[in-house]
Formats: structure tokens, C-alpha cells, sequence
């Protein structure tokens, strides 16, 4: 059971990074997916969420239209998309499972995967 951040980096400022989520060892279409970040000395924040049913989303307010998430079922993979990064982007991104039909482990967390926004 778990799952696995991937696509973080160095990148200037206004560049562009898309992170994957993959999961595996759960019913990934039983699961809210979610996107935190934490950069050091600060505390964990919500980026975006994807919610079922129907996959709703909802993003920080320091998002301002800047990054999408999404998933594809048929990989058990979620993304986000980031776009027009700033310096204060600058985080390690996890990625979060949480079970809201059946059963199964009630989330699952990541280990997550840097993104350096520096010129």
C-alpha cells in the first residue's frame, strides 16, 4: 500500500512542473486524492484536492488559477499541474489518499518529492 511522488525539480521562476501521484495497493477509485505541500519552518498546507464523487476540485487560495488536478483512473495516478511557479512554491510535495467508499486503509501518505522554484 502506497504511494509515490515523482516529476519535482529545480525550475526558474513562471516555468512549469507536473507532478504524478501513483498508487498501488488500494482501490484508487475509493479515494479523494490530495496534494500538500510543506516548506521548512512552515507549517503543511493543502495545494488542491480531488473529490468523489464526480471529481470536484478545490485549491489553496495562494493557487490563484496557477496549477490543475487531475487523475487517471486507469493508471491510478493523479497530477498537478503547476504553472507560472514562484520562488514561495518552494516545498516538498506530498501526495495523499483518503478512503471514502469501502474498505481499506483510511489514507495513505507519501514520501513526497521537492520542487526548487530559483532562478
Amino acid at each position: 500500500v502506497q504511494v509515490v511522488e515523482s516529476g519535482g525539480g529545480l525550475v526558474q521562476p513562471g516555468g512549469s512542473l507536473r507532478l504524478s501521484c501513483v498508487a498501488s495497493g488500494f482501490i484508487f477509485t475509493h479515494y479523494d486524492m490530495r496534494w500538500f505541500r510543506q516548506a521548512p519552518g512552515k507549517e503543511r498546507e493543502l495545494v488542491a484536492e480531488i473529490q468523489l464523487p464526480g471529481d470536484s476540485t478545490n485549491y489553496g487560495k495562494f493557487v490563484k488559477g496557477r496549477f490543475a488536478i487531475s487523475r487517471d483512473n486507469a493508471k491510478s495516478t493523479v497530477y498537478l499541474q503547476m504553472n507560472s511557479l514562484k520562488p514561495e512554491d518552494t516545498a516538498v510535495y506530498h501526495c495523499d489518499a483518503q478512503r471514502v467508499y469501502g474498505m481499506g486503509p483510511p489514507g495513505v501518505w507519501g514520501q513526497g518529492t521537492q520542487v526548487t522554484v530559483s532562478s
